[in-house]
């Protein structure tokens, strides 16, 4: 029996990776497709082209039947339709084969005031960044619509996992690791949402094997992990080496940055995502993970930390 197929766009990506990792463990012929191979992985076949061409990106997908979009711009390169128009592009190169595919959406389309935030909830985007995310998946949707493909996003929190370089563990909670210092994201007593990166690749796989069981356009939210700043720390704090000195990061600190700083001014246009409790739920996605999906909180947490210690384990 032949390995289903599916490739990755924007492998080097955080989602991307740990997606195609995903895929590979549960048994899939998968292919990568990026500028570089900057994250090799066992079982990728990969594949160099570049993402702004259309007959690239055809070239690659050939008869593979599932496509996962992982591209992402910088969150300041998103104005000016510049957001969409990696979508069209990867909508063409798909063209009207019907095939699948999957994208990773985020909670920037709903507002402050959502608090259990359902796939079935009406959207509400609360800044520009949000309707821009509103618009993708519009696309997406107009494309499911016209029976050219089948489209299935899932939602997810913020990420976090073992190894990765640019999420909040890396340029803020740890930072300072070296130091003993732990700055924790959020405000006190607020549950935020996190989606630990071997888990959400997992469940991309899970949606991808089950696609023949469900509609042309679907969406679905991850739950991950849903804890207070003060559960984060007291997860770190266990699993570091060291003893850690733990503070609140001052998000003001983010705003002054963005006065010289274009990413970190959008950033800072999204302190609502950590100043409400905005958790994500879907009892039809849990269904189909299945119980027991997760990592146990506590274990992604100490596999996420680990490499920000190494110094400290091997000095002891």
């Amino acid at each position: 029996m032949s390995k289903q197929k599916v490739i990755v766009i924007g492998i080097n990506g955080h989602v991307g990776h740990f997606i195609a990792r995903a895929f590979v463990e549960a048994g899939w012929d998968v292919t990568g497709f990026g500028r570089s191979n900057r994250q090799p992985i066992g079982g990728v076949r990969f594949v160099k082209g570049d993402a702004e061409s259309v007959a690239s990106m055809r070239d690659a997908i050939g008869d593979i039947d599932l496509v996962v979009n992982a591209l992402n711009l910088p969150s300041h390169q998103w104005d000016k339709g510049r957001k969409e128009a990696p979508t069209e592009r990867v909508i063409a190169a798909m063209g009207t084969s019907g095939k699948t595919l999957l994208f990773p959406g985020n909670i920037y389309n709903y507002a402050a005031t959502d608090r259990m935030v359902t796939p079935d909830m009406k959207q509400h985007p609360q800044t520009p960044r949000g309707e821009i995310r509103v618009r993708v998946e519009q696309l997406y949707r107009q494309a499911a619509e016209r029976g050219d493909m089948q489209v299935l996003i899932l939602r997810a929190g913020d990420f976090y996992g073992p190894a990765t370089k640019g999420d909040w563990f890396d340029l803020v909670m740890l930072a300072q690791a070296g130091k003993g210092k732990l700055q924790l994201m959020g405000t006190r007593g607020v549950g935020h949402a996190w989606a630990y990166l071997p888990d959400l690749g997992r469940a991309f796989e899970k949606l991808g094997w089950h696609r023949k069981e469900l509609g042309a356009f679907e969406t679905f939210h991850f739950a991950g992990n849903y804890v207070t700043p003060e559960q984060m720390g007291d997860a770190v704090v266990a699993a570091a080496p060291v003893p850690l000195k733990v503070s609140m990061f001052p998000r003001w600190t983010i705003n002054a940055i963005g006065l010289v700083s274009p990413i970190m001014r959008e950033v800072g246009k999204m302190a609502y995502l950590w100043e409400n409790p905005m958790e994500l739920k879907d009892t039809r996605l849990d269904a189909i993970l299945g119980p027991g999906f997760n990592t146990p909180f506590a274990e992604a947490v100490a596999e996420t930390i680990g490499p920000f210690f190494e110094a400290e384990k091997a000095a002891a």
